[in-house]
């Protein structure tokens, strides 16, 4: 098939004209600050080791992921242990 053939059978998308404009939120300004620190970090080869724990917006869903050496995952979870029990003890 040509080229040519190919590109006339090609399925085309249109992007809308205008976006929606997005409402500031400060929570999710906050979580992409903080992921573009640590992508940035990353990049530079300065991490070894991420854990990152997600809770939904309405707060029902918990998820975990990590990507670490070996042998950091032990240490991964008593940091994220200690974390949560800082976190708890400051909501009181």
């Amino acid at each position: 098939m040509s080229n040519r053939r190919q590109a006339e059978d090609a399925t085309i998308v249109a992007f809308p004209a205008l976006l929606s404009p997005a409402v500031a939120d400060e929570s999710v300004a906050s979580v992409i600050e903080v992921l573009q620190d640590q992508l940035a970090l990353a990049r530079e080869g300065k991490l070894r080791s991420v854990a990152v724990v997600s809770v939904s917006s309405d707060g029902e869903a918990i998820g975990t992921q990590w990507s670490c050496r070996k042998g950091d995952l032990t240490s991964l979870i008593g940091k994220l242990t200690v974390l949560t029990h800082d976190m708890m003890a400051s909501r009181e």
